[in-house]
């Protein structure tokens, strides 16, 4: 017997790529030519960036808490091992939907390419996009929410869909 797993059509699923792509650039701030590639990855493995010129070859998960600083870029760290520069990156992963996949790096920094997240857009939708047989977690805000770090803050309220407001003072 087959088994038929049949997915519901209000169901919103888990992407990946569908096939490897490959980008050379240079990192804004190093200056060191890097090379990357973007692979696809099975359900619930995230966004994982492996630095592939170290010896072992070390992964940081692109998760908060290996955030380890936000001047100038956004920089993970995961046991002293340092990628720089994700934002942009991030930002194509996050516009298209896309939730698993493998990022190689020759190098701690992702290239620039032209500063913006429109290069990495187009190379995700020329690896194509693989709808994954899992559906997507969501967090939902039930109730009022503040967090502050020194003078800083941010505040989460119910809604009923998606919205983002902001103002920087």
């Amino acid at each position: 017997h087959i088994l038929i797993t049949r997915i519901s059509p209000r169901m919103i699923c888990q992407r990946t790529l569908k096939n490897v792509i490959r980008a050379t650039g240079v990192g804004l701030h190093t200056g060191e030519k890097v090379y990357l590639s973007l692979r696809p990855a099975p359900v619930d493995t995230g966004i994982i960036f492996q630095r592939v010129d170290l010896d072992p070859v070390v992964t940081v998960p692109a998760r908060p808490e290996n955030v380890s600083d936000t001047r100038l870029s956004t920089t993970l760290e995961k046991d002293g091992v340092k990628i720089s520069t994700v934002e942009h990156l991030m930002s194509g992963f996050a516009g298209l939907g896309i939730d698993n996949a493998y990022v190689d790096l020759s190098a701690p920094e992702v290239p620039i390419m032209d500063g913006s997240a429109g290069p990495f857009v187009f190379l995700l939708q020329s690896a194509g996009i693989l709808e994954q047989e899992k559906a997507k977690q969501f967090i939902r805000i039930k109730k009022p929410l503040v967090v502050e770090t020194d003078d800083k803050w941010v505040r989460f309220e119910p809604f009923n869909g998606f919205k983002v407001s902001f103002a920087i003072d």
